[in-house]
């Protein structure tokens, strides 16, 4: 059996969920119920701020 090993830190998808409006449905049913809109809605979010941080890095360093 293989372990799954996430990037995101469990605190920081909580994080997103709320700013996306499905904690409640996370908090009370688990990811699962996420539907997979929301999930990619998710993922792009984790995206964008990870860009965000990584030009911030490195920002000045050209």
């Amino acid at each position: 059996m293989s372990k799954h090993h996430s990037i995101m830190s469990e605190d920081f998808k909580y994080e997103l969920a709320k700013e996306l409006g499905v904690y409640d449905v996370v908090k009370s049913e688990g990811w699962g119920s996420v539907s997979s809109r929301q999930c990619g809605n998710l993922v792009t979010a984790a995206i964008r701020y990870a860009e965000k941080l990584y030009e911030q890095q490195n920002n000045g360093m050209h």
